[in-house]
C-alpha cells in the first residue's frame, strides 16, 4: 500500500533518535513521494535528517508541559490534538512505545497506526506492533523490521545525518582558543543511569596514558556533567586534557566529535552518533547490553564488555556496583593502542 502522509513519533533520547535513522531513511526509500513528519522532543529536533529525508518536525516540549497545571495540560493536548488532525496523516509509525507516544497516536486523527515490536505502558493497544525476523537483535534492525513490513528494502544501514558546518567551524574556534590545533581523542563520561558511568578517576588515567603517547584529549559532555569533567581535570592535569564539558551545544558536541580521530565513552548518546560518523571508537559496557543497543553498522567500533558476572542486569542503580569498575584504564589503552595499530 502506498501512502501519502506520514507521521513518525520518536521523541527522545539523543541515543534512542539517533538509532531511528536508518529506519527513516528506509521509509523515504520505500516512500519517495510521501510527506514524512517526525515528532520530537524540541531538544533533540537538532539530530533529525535535513529534507529530503524528513519533511517537517513537530514539537511535543515535554520539559514545558511538565511545568504546567492540570488545566494548562489540557489545553496544551487540545492544541496537539488540532494540530495533528490538521495533517490528515494516513499512517503512524510509533517507534517510542511508550504511553506518552500513545497518547499521541492517539489524539493524531489517524486509525492506521504500527510500531516496533517492544511496545510497553499500553501502547501496544494504541498502535500495532510489528514483529519481524529481527525481534532479538539491535534496536536499529528491530525498527527496520518495522521498514521491511511496510515493503523497504533494506540493503545496508544508513544514517542521514544533518549538516554540520556551522557546527564544526565554531567547535574548531573553542579548541584553537584553548591552544589545540590537531588531532585530538574526545571522551564523554556521562551517561543517562548512574550504572553505566566509567568512574573519573580512570577517565583521568587513561587521558594520561593518551597524553604519553602524544594525542591531546578533549572532554565533552552536558552542563550535567560538569562535575565528572572537573573531577578528571583535577587528577590529569595536562595542558594537553582540553575539558568542554557544558560549552557546546548537543549540534557542536556532534561536530566535536565528527573532527576527532578517535572516541571513547561508556553507553550515553554521543558514542552513537560516533559510531553513525564511522569513527574509530570504544565503548564501554556494564549493566547495557551491547547486542541489542551498543554502537551498530561501523567495523571501526570496539566494545569492552566488563569481565563482571553481573554485567548485562540492565539495572539503573545498584547495591554492589562494581562492574564499570572492572574495566580498567589499561584495558581500554591496550585496546586503543590496538587499534590504532590496526589503522595505521
Amino acid at each position: 500500500m502506498e501512502y501519502k502522509n506520514i507521521l513518525l513519533i520518536k521523541m527522545s533520547s539523543l541515543g534512542d533518535i539517533l538509532h531511528s535513522l536508518p529506519f527513516a531513511a528506509a521509509l523515504r526509500g520505500r516512500f519517495p513521494h510521501a510527506r514524512i513528519t517526525w515528532l520530537v522532543h524540541p531538544q533533540f529536533a537538532g539530530f533529525l535528517p535535513d529534507p529530503p529525508v524528513i519533511d517537517e518536525v513537530i514539537y511535543f516540549d515535554k520539559v514545558k508541559f511538565n511545568k504546567m497545571g492540570l488545566c494548562d495540560k489540557l489545553h496544551y493536548f487540545k492544541e496537539m490534538r488540532r494540530l495533528l488532525h490538521s495533517k490528515h496523516f494516513d499512517l503512524v509509525i510509533d517507534l517510542q512505545g511508550l504511553f506518552k507516544s500513545a497518547v499521541l497516536a492517539a489524539i493524531s486523527g489517524c486509525d492506521n497506526r504500527i510500531g516496533y515490536c517492544e511496545m510497553r505502558e499500553g501502547s501496544k493497544f494504541i498502535s500495532r506492533p510489528i514483529t519481524g525476523a529481527h525481534k532479538s537483535d539491535h534496536v536499529i534492525e528491530r525498527y527496520l523490521d518495522v521498514a521491511r513490513y511496510l515493503g523497504a528494502e533494506v540493503d545496508g544501514i544508513e544514517f542521514p545525518l544533518p549538516d554540520l558546518t556551522k557546527e564544526s567551524q565554531s567547535v574548531a574556534e573553542k579548541l584553537q582558543n584553548k591552544g589545540l590545533n590537531g588531532d585530538y581523542v574526545v571522551m564523554v563520561p556521562g551517561a543517562r543511569w548512574e550504572t553505566k558511568v566509567w568512574p573519573p578517576e580512570n577517565y583521568a588515567k587513561l587521558a594520561e596514558m593518551l597524553i604519553a603517547g602524544g594525542k591531546s584529549v578533549v572532554l565533552a559532555g552536558g552542563p550535567d556533567d560538569a562535575p565528572k569533567g572537573k573531577a578528571i581535570a583535577e587528577k590529569c592535569k595536562s595542558a594537553k586534557l582540553i575539558n568542554l564539558i557544558g560549552q557546546t551545544s548537543l549540534r557542536e558536541l556532534a561536530a566535536l566529535i565528527k573532527g576527532s580521530s578517535f572516541y571513547i565513552s561508556g553507553d550515553t548518546g554521543p558514542l552513537h552518533f560516533a559510531a553513525a560518523l564511522k569513527k574509530p571508537l570504544i565503548a564501554m559496557y556494564g549493566p547495557t547490553k551491547a547486542d541489542r543497543t551498543g554502537p551498530y553498522g561501523s567495523d571501526n567500533s570496539t566494545v569492552i564488555i566488563s569481565p563482571a558476572k553481573c554485567a548485562g542486569c540492565l539495572k539503573k542503580h545498584c547495591s554492589d556496583w562494581h562492574c564499570m569498575y572492572d574495566i580498567t584504564p589499561e584495558m581500554v589503552f591496550e585496546t586503543y593502542t590496538k587499534k590504532r595499530g590496526e589503522m595505521n
